[in-house]
Formats: structure tokens, C-alpha cells, sequence
């Protein structure tokens, strides 16, 4: 595996494939997150957020090289 991923000649790296789909979970567990009301229990918002999205990231990562393998 090259680690890109070819779109009609174009050459998109796979982190950033990985990168945009985290980002649309990230914005529907954040959103959920809201609904629930879980941020009244967290101190900084837009900490939790950028942990959060770095955290799926990175199990996002883990899967798709499982799934992979």
C-alpha cells in the first residue's frame, strides 16, 4: 500500500481521506455530545473538542489499518 489514494489521476494522501471522515464523526459526536448535555460536565469546550477529534483520529486510523491487514 502507497498510502495514497488515486481519484481520477489526482493523488490524495490516505491521511486525509482519514482526516475528513473523522471530522464528520467528530461533528456527530459532538453534536450528540450537546443533545445529551455532557458539556456542562466538561471544563474547557474547545480543549475537549481537539481531543476528541485527535482521539477518533487516531481509532479511525487503527481501524482502517486493521480492516487493511
Amino acid at each position: 500500500m502507497t498510502g495514497e489514494i488515486d481519484i481520477y489521476g489526482v493523488y490524495i494522501p490516505g491521511l486525509l481521506v482519514l482526516m475528513l471522515a473523522t471530522l464528520v464523526v467528530s461533528l456527530v459526536v459532538r453534536r450528540a455530545l450537546a443533545w445529551s448535555g455532557a458539556y456542562a460536565f466538561v471544563w474547557h469546550r474547545g480543549l475537549f473538542d481537539v481531543a476528541l477529534y485527535v482521539v477518533l483520529l487516531g481509532a479511525l486510523s487503527s481501524f482502517s489499518q486493521w480492516l487493511l491487514s
